[in-house]
């Protein structure tokens, strides 16, 4: 029974190219489920807008048990297990579903914080991936499908925090995107310092958001800073550099609002 269970984990593919039949396929289907959402709050269907945030994340969390599951146990006559470090559940691309399940649990200017990073960040990561999935995409069928339910659920609830006014698409949004993300990127910081400090580093990959100062530079452009930049500036420009990219689609949204609104008033 075993076996039957880890052949079915194992379910191979080619593995997926950029804008491929897989990849279109997503795509579709990530602009599918956001027009659906936006419908469905228009016409009254989804009354609390909350709750796609919040199960959304629950969702995407228990995804992400099946894949640290995955990464983990292998069988050969027996179950065997093998942590995989490089797959720890802190990159950029993993703290939206951390984000979703703390917002929808929380009030106030802590959860309009949460939320603006979800519609700022976590959109601009999505984004990133879906229109460039290369990196993510395996041989596994089914790490493939969690990898593009993740990112491709960022732009989906991104698009409808705006849609709905959960998140207002003004200027000052974008300070606590930049507030939550520093503290993510803290959080990176101390945990690679940590695998550094108990023995993980240098044995295994541990590289969250790909900061370590005790692994190989290895993400684009920023590598190029970190090898000649003094470490504690590097961050200061990766927070920089996010943020930046971040706002450029706030801009995007303002504008978009601005031409919706426009609209409404010569109909």
């Amino acid at each position: 029974m075993l076996g039957f269970i880890f052949d079915v984990m194992g379910f191979g593919m080619t593995d997926p190219t950029s804008y491929g039949w897989f990849h279109i396929l997503w795509l579709f289907l990530t602009v599918g489920a956001t027009v659906l959402l936006c419908l469905l709050y228009k016409h009254g269907k989804i009354k609390n807008p909350m709750n796609v945030v919040f199960y959304t994340a629950m969702f995407v969390i228990v995804l992400e048990i099946y894949k640290q599951i995955y990464y983990s146990f292998s069988y050969d006559g027996g179950v065997q297990f093998d942590y995989q470090w490089y797959v720890f559940p802190w990159q950029f691309c993993s703290t939206p579903m951390y984000v979703g399940l703390l917002a929808g649990l929380t009030r106030g200017k802590l959860q309009s914080a949460l939320l603006d990073y979800l519609a700022t960040f976590a959109l601009f990561a999505g984004t990133c991936v879906m229109f460039y999935p290369e990196d993510v995409f395996t041989v596994s069928v089914w790490i493939n499908i969690q990898s593009m339910i993740c990112h491709a659920s960022m732009i989906v609830v991104g698009v409808f925090l705006y849609y709905t006014g959960t998140v207002k698409a003004h200027h000052k949004t974008i300070l606590g995107g930049v507030a939550v993300f520093s503290v993510a990127v803290c959080m990176a910081v101390l945990l690679n310092e940590l695998a550094f400090v108990v023995g993980i580093v240098p044995n295994e990959t541990f590289n969250m958001f790909f900061v370590s100062r005790h692994c190989a530079p290895s993400l684009p452009v920023y590598s190029l800073v970190q090898a000649v930049v003094p470490y504690p500036w590097c961050l200061l420009i990766y927070i920089a550099g996010f943020s930046a990219a971040s706002y450029v689609l706030l801009l995007i949204a303002m504008l978009i609002k601005k031409i919706a609104n426009k609209t409404k008033k010569v109909a």
